[in-house]
């Protein structure tokens, strides 16, 4: 909830908020999704642009590939060494990070790996990691809220023989379909907030009011809260089950049928949505049902403007309409009782346990890790490759948090605020934590070490990282 340092930028008032904010909601506009890029080398340039979000004005922003909002989806296979050349064209420094990879730390792309304006930045790294849906995005210090803020990033699907070998959606842009969901605020000249915490317009892959056409058959969302701060707790419109397939790192190992999908920023899950009742030419949503969440999830909070205000707050809005097509010749009619067989890490094998705390230092203070705020030069933890950890991390303050970790995908043990939602109990990088409360995480760290470059672990609420809610951790040999 708090500023964590970051400035709030010019006021915008209200009237022009709701005025906007109606103007948006009025025009259905056809659901964006972003071109795909495959193989094995992939080039990547991060420049500004603009776009038409809402009518009016274009909005300023920025994109990798010159997509106008966002960047291509990069297609990768498990086992391939893979090349990225990733060339700033901004006029500022950036980084861009693979949420979610597992590799080297120096090809990581946290706030170490900087590229200068102009500069060309060329990690290479076998990929390693299961099927799953990852994304990149700028990770620059201080600057990180902004570049996300203004359309910075894309999604990332590893693919797999496990996953190949299942009768799943996978048509790119028909049954399997990408979403970035992040609302932003809009100036009077059509401008995005880049400090503001929580936004007025609802964004999907960039589309304000984005409606899509799907088949009546089984269709496949990869879902991805790239919000500053929001939460969203999606469900469907008419009320229906759908099944969580694959968390953050990978395939659940049978489909999870659940009605509501908590998901704070940086996660993501691929569901299924059984729409073969459904007749043609009907609508749904997917929504958020956003109205009553307690105090301490982002954009829960019931002020409508202000610091931490938002037309959205504390309300139930869509995040994608829905109109059924006839199906395809080839669509998915049946779900798959069994997706794969996971071996998580397990109590037994843990070989060093860690507590890392969130913590600050009273009202209008950044929130820090174990009192004390980034550090590009400090090492706050360091780890033993081959290590089985158990790590803790406790939630004592004010407001909930987004915890990511780099390098690793782990298995979340224990949440001391009751039982782990079922749809969590697969591999995860990112988890939602809320005030008073602590939570648990197993995770192994294999193949990698350094003595100079660390993996970091921040809080994934953008602002609270660039406040400083950020540590590293080493993984030595």
């Amino acid at each position: 909830m708090k500023a964590s340092g970051v400035g709030l930028g010019a006021v915008i008032l209200p009237s022009i908020l709701s005025s906007q904010a109606a103007d948006a909601a009025s025009v259905s506009t056809a659901l964006w999704i972003p071109p795909k890029l495959s193989g094995k080398v992939f080039n990547l340039k991060l420049s500004k642009g603009s776009k038409q979000i809402v009518p009016g004005a274009l909005t300023n922003t920025y994109s990798y590939n010159g997509t106008g909002f966002w960047g291509p989806t990069l297609f990768m296979n498990k086992g391939d060494n893979v090349a990225l050349n990733v060339t700033n064209n901004l006029t500022e420094s950036t980084t861009t990070h693979w949420h979610g990879m597992h590799l080297p730390a120096e090809m990581d792309g946290g706030p170490m790996q900087e590229i200068k304006v102009g500069k060309t930045w060329s990690p290479k790294f076998k990929v390693m990691n299961n099927a799953a849906t990852y994304w990149y995005h700028p990770h620059m210090h201080k600057t990180t809220q902004k570049q996300l803020a203004l359309g910075a990033g894309g999604f990332i699907f590893v693919q797999d023989s496990i996953e190949a070998a299942l009768a799943l959606p996978r048509t790119y842009g028909v049954d399997d379909i990408p979403l970035a969901l992040g609302s932003r605020t809009l100036s009077s000249s059509n401008q995005i907030g880049t400090t503001t915490i929580y936004g007025d317009t609802m964004l999907t892959n960039g589309v304000a009011n984005a409606t899509v056409s799907l088949p009546a058959q089984y269709v496949r969302l990869r879902i991805l809260n790239m919000e500053s701060e929001r939460v969203y707790n999606l469900g469907i419109s008419d009320g229906r089950s759908f099944h969580v397939i694959a968390t953050d790192g990978g395939l659940v190992n049978k489909p999870i049928a659940v009605k509501r999908l908590l998901m704070s920023p940086g996660e993501r899950y691929e569901i299924l949505v059984d729409l073969s009742n459904n007749k043609v030419g009907s609508a749904l949503s997917l929504k958020a049902f956003n109205k009553g969440l307690a105090f301490g999830y982002g954009g829960g909070e019931p002020a409508q403007a202000g610091q931490f205000g938002s037309l959205l707050n504390n309300n139930d809005f869509d995040v994608l309409k829905i109109n059924v097509v006839k199906p395809t010749s080839k669509g998915i009619a049946t779900l798959p009782t069994v997706l794969t067989k996971n071996a998580f890490p397990t109590q037994t094998q843990v070989t060093n346990s860690r507590t890392v705390a969130i913590t600050d230092k009273g009202p209008g203070t950044p929130f820090t890790f174990d009192g004390k705020s980034y550090d590009m030069g400090t090492i706050n933890q360091h780890v033993k490759l081959g290590a089985t950890e158990a790590w803790t991390i406790t939630n004592d303050e004010i407001f909930g948090h987004s915890f990511h970790i780099h390098d690793v995908q782990f298995k979340i043990v224990s949440r001391s605020s009751g039982a782990i939602p079922v749809y969590e109990q697969g591999w995860k990088d990112t988890f939602s934590i809320q005030r008073n409360e602590k939570v648990t995480f197993i995770a192994k760290f294999d193949d990698y070490s350094s003595s100079e470059w660390p993996f970091m672990y921040h809080c994934h609420m953008a602002n609270h990282e660039d406040g400083g809610l950020m540590g590293q951790f080493l993984v030595e040999a």
